[in-house]
């Protein structure tokens, strides 16, 4: 159960505490909290970069809990899903987790998630985005029930080289063999204990669910665990840099989910995100497919780039210039300089046909040193991939490090 607690005895505005607050607010030294749909969530706990080296060397904590947990389940739950989605759902099998996306009927993408598939006609979506009218619109004619369990599954992202081996000392037997994108159950207590192999960081990882009520004693036993393995919580701001690092999007950064936008042309197409692998006509029929054909055919307005951009000045909210810096031709959405990768990377939608790779892209990059503002030019190179896709994120049986 989340306590509601006021911030402050003159403030009259309440936020939503985790069931692992207690823990994450004692480990907090800089007190630095943020927003995240209405809980109180940690941007950073430490030294930014500590807790991001802790996710490339060695076990880092995430708080998932924030994250919009749906249960969905019932006869016609799997057909459901495959009208909602853009993939074909069927193909994820039991106890295994898919990656995907829906859309509105213009097909413009609504939210991306995990869909989870726990048992014969029951999954868990989980999203960025409260979605829960829209999920009851959509089911109108099928058999299923949809519950909110945001505030009843407790989740942590574990991530890094040693999260498997720290897994292993919690006393998982087996968790080495868990593939990508499967789940597993074990005891817990007096409970169960849900691992996935997924994560937002492009390393080897796992997330860890359980009941709200078992929060407390699952932290305690994989910090206890970890211990040898270098385990440190982090915050969102470490897990940012990271899945920059590894090609994510993410809703309300790189694109803006379509029930949100005011502004006409502002959201995005799955194909204007590059997601066109996500995108299943052959499955039958799904929310936006006819807008979705007719885009396939005609031609999208977007393409969304990864860029290395020259120099190490992050190219934050960057407009994109083509040939001959004439012409702005894009926007940068998310930007860091990568730590592992020394690479400057910059997630971009560009207008098309603009961005395809060898064309010639500059990056307007303002920075401030000592009150002083400087505007560079920086050229930017589209890239094929991820800078950062290590093989252990894939490697079955995960390395112990």
């Amino acid at each position: 159960m989340n306590t509601i607690t006021a911030r402050a005895p003159h403030d009259a505005s309440v936020m939503l505490e985790t069931p692992f607050h207690p823990r994450i607010a004692a480990a907090n030294g800089l007190q630095s909290w943020y927003n995240w749909k209405g809980y109180v969530s940690a941007e950073r706990l430490d030294q930014i970069e500590f807790e991001y080296f802790a996710i490339r060397n060695a076990t880092a904590v995430f708080d998932i809990c924030p994250m919009t947990k749906y249960r969905i389940e019932g006869p016609d739950a799997e057909a459901f899903l495959n009208r909602l989605f853009t993939r074909d759902v069927r193909k994820i099998r039991t106890h295994r987790v898919g990656y995907g996306v829906w859309c509105d009927d213009a097909g413009q993408v609504q939210d991306d998630g995990t869909l989870f598939h726990l048992a014969p006609d029951v999954w868990r979506l989980c999203s960025q985005e409260r979605c829960l009218d829209w999920l009851h619109w959509s089911a109108l004619g099928f058999d299923v029930r949809i519950t909110d369990e945001t505030a009843a599954v407790a989740g942590l992202a574990v991530q890094g080289p040693t999260s498997c081996a720290t897994l292993q000392s919690m006393g998982l037997p087996g968790i080495e063999t868990l593939k990508p994108f499967e789940l597993r159950s074990y005891p817990f207590h007096d409970g169960e204990l849900m691992v996935s192999r997924t994560g937002f960081t492009g390393d080897l990882g796992y997330e860890l669910w359980t009941s709200a009520a078992l929060a407390l004693p699952l932290w305690d036993a994989l910090f206890a665990a970890g211990e040898q393995h270098l385990i440190r919580p982090i915050g969102t701001a470490a897990l940012n840099i990271a899945r920059i690092e590894a090609g994510f999007i993410m809703a309300g950064a790189d694109f803006v989910p379509a029930e949100q936008c005011i502004r006409h042309g502002r959201s995005r197409s799955p194909f204007e995100l590059g997601l066109d692998w996500l995108v299943d006509f052959g499955k039958g029929p799904f929310t936006g497919r006819r807008a979705l054909l007719a885009e396939r055919e005609k031609g999208s307005r977007y393409r969304f780039v990864r860029l290395d951009v020259d120099g190490n000045k992050p190219a934050n909210n960057s407009f994109i210039f083509g040939a001959g810096q004439r012409k702005v031709v894009g926007t940068v959405t998310s930007a860091v300089w990568c730590p592992t990768a020394k690479s400057n990377v910059a997630l971009a939608s560009l207008d098309m046909p603009h961005g395809r790779p060898g064309d010639e892209l500059w990056a307007e990059i303002y920075y401030m040193r000592e009150l002083k503002w400087t505007r560079v030019m920086a050229r930017a190179k589209v890239l094929e991939g991820p800078v950062f896709d290590p093989p252990r994120r894939r490697q079955t049986p995960a390395p112990r490090f």
